[in-house]
């Protein structure tokens, strides 16, 4: 048995959290061929799970609503009933799982030499996977973990052979099929494979829809997919998509099964494996496609030190508990069960405040390490000082002061307290070496180029903007916890009175403005508010009564750093507005909009008009263009001509811009935009 991972009692946060065990201790202690080959009999809510791939393949094809829909498909095409039931058996091939617990222990085998290399531990809270024990063998699971990794699927189907719970099936895009060897071994493992996009193709979603609720509704395995649909390379939750999701809570809402338990899952890590690749990546570089042979050419991590894991298995959500009083089921009597139909607006509605929700639980859950705080500071001291460096016994103080408030807004934090600061701080700098240095006691980000690199300005920008964007993905991963009190900080500064009202309509402002970019629940805006001052008056920051917002005396290092966390954002925010202003042409499209925006930030750049290299994040430029179109500030042509361009409301987006900049008030924004 693994033994317990020690936290100090001074740590009150961690205290209302499930402990976590170390995994790896026993695999460093025992065979891992003992392991590999030792007995497995995992157990479902409907009997051990002997049922076979083709037996799954079989009832889906059998099934009432994947005739309705051939039949429908062959009427509606002239194609043959034949043809197109050939069709559908050609789709679930290419789709299906085909697990095999042979390759299941040979990567079991595989995982313990790899994790054991790289990682120096797996924690893992008990608590949560004995409440996943018990509620597989009562409903239907489907598996919700937070995406951060390639390693994150590979992560949970060894956790589950570890703690003998069922592998679970497993949702992959097919750029995973098109990998030799490793894809089928996937297969093999439990994943089934989609296309990135099918939304046109009834004859798919037919297949994919039967093949999922089948699973389900007979027992075959948990579902597991993940909810933000694809990898954040920023390490900031992704707005959910629903898709999945719809699929997985009709067995349910149509009563074929008596419940569904939604468990979501948090993934943290000390040092993620594709940091440089994901920076590069939102910088415009491609993404390798997957490849056996890339895989091999990776070896060279196994080197390196990637620190720690933390997963915790959250409190499983039921389906059931969710909808009552939200969603009316008697609807789904109107109609056979086999008749496909697209969801109501009360069970779309349903739906996505619970995909909030869950990624909500994930990044409550995510166990934040030294270094995600290291990372926001030495980021702020940058933008402010053009890389001048922090003095390390500097840095420590900031750090304890940071760990501090963390603490009081209630994070999950992993900072131990038996160890000095000086050592914790110290630890976390030599884990994240390719990021920064340490010269003459002083701390830097690695910006500096090799003495015999020759690199034009913009090519040191750019290689510059990999480290930034790279930090930024640590500091992104502690942004949950102050979101809302920064929100608010930032709306006290551009609010044109401490007048409670004017400083709530900042906030709603900005709240809107950044909901592209953060997990802020719909409808939520009122309660986001009223934590955000509940936060601040309780470490002292503000002071608010019934009609004013008042800065205490001790509150502006809060304030100052939680409006500098923030500043990115607004300053990214502000160049996409001005870019769209300036530099736009009709001809600009949605497709060119990145590269094009991008060339004009490095043009500011290396003029010295901006401070933050992050604002040539991809990610941000996207979620920027998303919050305009949304607000009717730029328009997508449809039809014609020009179809596909966006067209842009230049009164609007200098009213937004000068807003961002706090040089319009929210109100006098408000009234330019109607």
């Amino acid at each position: 048995m693994a033994s317990k991972v020690v936290y100090s009692p001074r740590d009150p946060m961690l205290k209302k959290r499930d402990d976590f065990v170390d995994v790896l201790e026993e695999r460093r202690r025992s065979s891992d061929l003992r392991y590999a080959l030792r007995c497995y009999s995992p157990v479902l809510y409907k009997g051990p799970t002997t049922s076979k791939a083709s037996e799954l393949k079989t009832m889906v094809l059998q099934s009432d609503q994947l005739h309705y829909v051939v039949n429908q498909v062959s009427r509606e095409s002239g194609v043959p009933l034949d043809d197109v039931q050939a069709e559908a058996s050609v789709i679930l091939e290419e789709m299906a799982h085909r697990l095999q617990l042979s390759t299941v222990r040979f990567f079991a085998f595989t995982l313990s030499k790899v994790f054991k290399a790289i990682f120096r531990s797996i924690c893992v809270n008990e608590e949560g996977v004995q409440r996943l024990q018990q509620v597989v063998q009562e409903h239907p699971v489907v598996l919700l973990p937070s995406h951060r990794s390639y390693m994150d699927f590979l992560l949970m189907s060894y956790l589950m052979y570890t703690y003998d719970l069922p592998l679970p099936a497993i949702a992959a895009g097919m750029d995973f099929m098109g990998m030799k060897v490793v894809g089928e071994m996937l297969r093999m493992s439990g994943a089934f494979f989609i296309r990135r996009s099918f939304g046109g193709d009834k004859l798919y979603w037919a297949v994919f829809s039967e093949y999922v609720k089948t699973m389900l509704r007979n027992g075959f395995a948990p579902l597991e997919f993940f909810l933000e649909g694809t990898r954040s390379r920023t390490s900031k939750s992704l707005t959910p998509k629903l898709g999945l999701l719809n699929i997985a809570m009709d067995p349910f809402l149509k009563g074929e099964v008596f419940d569904v338990s939604l468990v979501p899952v948090s993934i943290s890590y000390e040092r993620v494996l594709e940091e440089t690749l994901y920076a590069r990546e939102l910088l415009g570089v491609p993404k390798p496609k997957e490849s056996t042979s890339g895989l091999f050419k990776a070896r060279r991590v196994l080197s390196e030190d990637y620190g720690s894991i933390h997963v915790y298995f959250g409190p499983p959500v039921s389906v059931r508990s969710l909808a009552e009083g939200r969603v009316n089921r008697s609807q789904f009597s109107l109609t056979p069960r086999h008749i496909p139909r697209r969801p109501s607006e009360d069970v779309h509605s349903f739906v996505n405040d619970a995909a909030y929700r869950l990624v909500r639980a994930q990044e409550e859950n995510m166990v934040l390490k030294p270094w995600v705080l290291l990372a926001s500071l030495l980021l702020q001291n940058q933008a402010a000082g053009q890389n001048r460096g922090v003095p390390l016994d500097e840095l420590i103080q900031q750090a304890v002061w940071l760990r501090d408030l963390c603490r009081q807004f209630g994070a999950f934090l992993h900072w131990p307290d038996h160890i000095p600061s000086s050592e914790v701080v110290s630890s976390s700098l030599s884990l994240h070496g390719g990021l920064v240095r340490v010269s003459e006691d002083r701390v830097y980000l690695a910006l500096e180029q090799e003495p015999h690199c020759s690199l034009t300005a913009e090519e040191e920008l750019l290689s510059q903007a990999v480290v930034v964007l790279s930090c930024a993905s640590y500091r992104n991963q502690v942004l949950h916890v102050f979101l809302r009190p920064a929100l608010l900080a930032a709306a006290i500064h551009t609010a044109s009175s401490s007048q409670k009202q004017e400083v709530y309509s900042s906030f709603l402002f900005l709240r809107n403005m950044f909901s592209n970019e953060f997990i802020l629940c719909p409808g939520a805006a009122v309660q986001d508010f009223e934590e955000a001052c509940y936060l601040l008056t309780k470490v002292g920051a503000l002071h608010i009564n019934q009609h004013k917002v008042l800065t205490a005396e001790r509150g502006h290092r809060t304030l100052a750093f939680l409006t500098s966390i923030l500043d990115p954002f607004l300053q990214g925010y502000q160049m996409v507005c001005s870019f769209l202003c300036e530099d736009a042409t009709q001809a600009l499209t949605e497709r060119r909009f990145v590269p094009a925006v991008q060339a004009f930030i490095i043009k500011h750049l290396l003029k010295g008009r901006l401070r933050y290299p992050e604002v040539l994040s991809s990610d941000l430029q996207r979620n920027a263009l998303a919050a305009l179109l949304r607000l009717g500030a730029v328009q997508k042509v449809q039809g014609g001509e020009e179809s596909g361009t966006l067209k842009v409301n230049r009164i609007m987006l200098n009213s937004l811009e000068d807003t961002l900049g706090g040089r319009l008030s929210t109100q006098k924004a408000l009234r330019a935009h109607l």
